[in-house]
């Protein structure tokens, strides 16, 4: 390698940090070279132009909804936000350092779903179904039916223990807060019943089932001759 070629070489480490790399340098030069533009004019239709070059490097997202706006809110990170002169499209909030920083709230994880975990995640929704019911035959009838797959479900997470009614019942009136209440008579066996009997059902083998018709059609020993 030459003196010439050694001078040359430039690492990526001894280069401008890209604020979002997945645009790439070019990108991030053409915006550094936006913000040089004295005409506010021709600066506006500059940036215009870099968010149309973005959008052609992601073409599958461009029907995604709000991906304009966010695309534009890209070229102001990487700007670092030294683009006051620039309009925004209309009904846009403008991107600003404070906006950018701010986080979301953190979502509460509910504590009934973080006790009940082993039910699965479907139940609240059935859970949720059944409460809006106005029919109370049938809001009872589907209750059993949620307390049935509890109960399955239960069974399927911890096999080596057994779980009664009674604490199936006590889980969905708490799940429900209150709003599912099934007698404590309640049969919760039918699905998991259901689950045995499919299990247990006998499969006859074709081997078996070939010699058996083997023996009605020619029966005994074979005769010699």
């Amino acid at each position: 390698m030459t003196e010439q070629q050694t001078h040359n070489m430039e690492y990526n480490s001894s280069k401008e940090r890209l604020i979002i790399p997945e645009y790439g340098r070019n990108v991030q030069m053409l915006i550094n070279h936006a913000k040089t533009i004295e005409d506010i004019e021709e600066k506006q239709k500059f940036i215009e132009r870099i968010v149309h070059l973005m959008m052609q490097m992601h073409p599958q997202n461009k029907n995604m909804e709000d991906y304009k706006e966010k695309l534009w809110k890209h070229v102001f990170k990487i700007a670092e936000f030294e683009l006051d002169d620039i309009k925004v499209p209309e009904g846009m909030e403008r991107p600003t350092v404070e906006i950018d920083k701010k986080k979301p709230e953190p979502l509460a994880y509910p504590d009934s779903a973080a006790r009940f975990r082993h039910y699965g995640k479907n139940i609240q929704i059935m859970i949720a179904k059944a409460i809006e019911m106005e029919d109370e035959e049938k809001k009872n009838q589907f209750a059993t039916v949620i307390g049935n797959y509890m109960k399955m479900a239960y069974r399927t997470w911890n096999r080596e223990h057994y779980v009664s009614d009674e604490v199936i019942i006590q889980d969905l009136d708490k799940l429900s807060d209150g709003k599912l209440v099934l007698d404590e008579n309640t049969f919760l066996d039918t699905l998991t019943n259901s689950n045995r009997q499919r299990k247990k059902k006998p499969s006859h083998s074709h081997g078996r089932d070939y010699g058996h018709h083997r023996g009605k059609k020619g029966g005994g020993r074979k005769k010699r001759y």
